[in-house]
């Protein structure tokens, strides 16, 4: 049994200030001393890291395509384990999925499984009354819902907010809080800066949450909030553990370094806990700014969350590229997600980079985003040829050629995709080890035996 108070934060569309008002709502309460956890539904792991950043403590993706949604109740016990409230940022509206499996896939159905009440966020510039309808037909579209009240965001003045209370009120629907329309500002760092303003801890990043918490906290009834989430019920599932079935291996533990930086990875948390559990020391090395590998380095684990307009930077620092280099030309297991797999090319936009893989990137307009559902193409450092995976691709930046003489992935109807080379596994496909925790036992058994000799 698992007991923690919890809400779920959604909306009728996107667009209706869901995310500064999560961030917003964990910042508030946070500085009330109450612990707090922070997740975001679906694949957006910049969202989860801001949630993060207000928690202060990992934010975490729960999201049923890429995990099952078996797991999703068990990751959610896992990572709120002991807190005092857990808020769940939702994604699109409320029973949307970008897949089309609303049933399993949409916020509802997360919602519905964690057994936890739903605030919807509504937009309510351009709407008077007719607010009651939009939040009546929500509440009555699915009667396995549990939506607990609203929360008004671009209120115009108390005489527009008073009209649009007393409409929910005669429909029996709490009203959680009002915003007017400049309480919200748009403070966070742009989005084209990915993770790194949470890994490097950026004040700017850190400013921003607080000040969206300080609007939070003099506009939302924070202790009715408190009360509704205190109603939802023992949550019957059992914590996702990152620990093998077996237990650990015995004997030296291989240091596997993870891209990231202070305030954290590019990856899933779960990525470094499984790593741990499955017999490795994890150090974190900061492609940005170390100049060298830790060391011991056995492993290297570059993260999907590493974002491709860093090229620069990246290229910039030689040292560490040649380091990275060297480990891969010994056969050491390199892994890397998303835009990892630019790093190893030979260069992105014409910026040198390590040059592990015999591939040139270049940016384009436009983003390719989607899930697949992958089949390995050999035996890797990944997994066993054959084994299929889903996973998540987001880049705007694109390798020629696609896939290397040995490619990581295929798929139906796409050609093969990414590199196996050596101890080298590199994609832009990015799946959540949560799902498939014999890629941290394969890596680590990997780290731990002896390096090949170089070629």
């Amino acid at each position: 049994m698992t007991v923690v108070p919890r809400v779920v934060l959604s909306a009728p569309s996107s667009g209706h200030g869901t995310g500064a008002l999560s961030l917003g709502l964990l910042a508030a309460l946070a500085d009330r001393e109450l612990d707090v956890a922070g997740f975001k539904i679906g694949p957006d792991q910049v969202d989860a890291a801001y949630l993060g950043l207000a928690a202060g403590r990992p934010g975490r993706n729960l999201d049923p395509r890429l995990v099952g949604p078996e797991r999703v109740g068990p990751l959610f016990a896992h990572g709120a384990a002991g807190a005092g409230f857990a808020l769940v940022q939702g994604t699109m509206g409320l029973y949307d999925s970008i897949a089309g499996r609303p049933e399993t896939e949409s916020t509802a159905a997360v919602a519905t499984a964690l057994r936890s009440p739903v605030v919807l966020v509504v937009d309510v510039a351009a709407m008077g009354q007719s607010v009651a309808a939009l939040v009546h037909g929500f509440r009555a579209y699915d009667e396995q819902l549990w939506l607990g009240g609203v929360i008004l965001n671009r209120v115009a003045s108390p005489r527009h907010e008073a009209m649009l209370r007393e409409a929910l009120d005669d429909v029996g629907v709490p009203v959680y809080g009002a915003l007017r329309r400049h309480e919200l500002p748009p403070v966070l760092p742009s989005r084209r800066h990915g993770l790194v303003p949470v890994v490097q801890r950026d004040a700017e990043a850190q400013r921003a949450v607080r000040r969206l918490g300080e609007a939070v906290a003099a506009t939302v009834d924070l202790d009715r909030l408190l009360g509704l989430a205190r109603s939802a019920p023992e949550l019957t599932v059992a914590p996702w553990s990152p620990e093998p079935a077996a237990g650990a291996p015995a004997g030296e533990r291989p240091v596997v370094a993870l891209a990231g930086g202070p305030g954290g990875s590019y990856s899933h948390p779960e990525t470094a806990e499984l790593l741990r559990a499955a017999g490795a020391e994890v150090v974190t090395v900061d492609p940005l700014r170390d100049e060298s590998l830790p060391a011991g380095t056995r492993a290297l684990v570059v993260g999907g969350g590493l974002p491709e307009t860093y090229a620069e930077q990246l290229s910039a620092n030689r040292r560490l590229c040649i380091a990275v280099a060297e480990l891969a030309r010994t056969g050491r297991p390199v892994i890397a997600e998303g835009a990892g797999l630019l790093w190893l090319a030979r260069e992105l936009d014409g910026l040198p980079m390590c040059g592990v893989l015999d591939a040139v990137g270049a940016s384009r307009d436009g983003l390719v985003v989607g899930y697949r559902e992958a089949t390995a193409a050999g035996d890797s450092v990944v997994a066993r040829a054959g084994a299929t995976v889903v996973g998540h691709k987001q880049h705007a930046a694109v390798l020629t050629p696609r896939a290397g003489e040995r490619a990581a992935w295929r798929w139906e109807g796409g050609a093969p995709e990414g590199f196996v080379w050596r101890g080298v596994h590199a994609s832009q496909l990015v799946p959540h080890w949560a799902a498939y925790p014999e890629i941290a036992a394969r890596l680590v058994a990997a780290a731990a035996a002896p390096a090949e000799a170089p070629a």
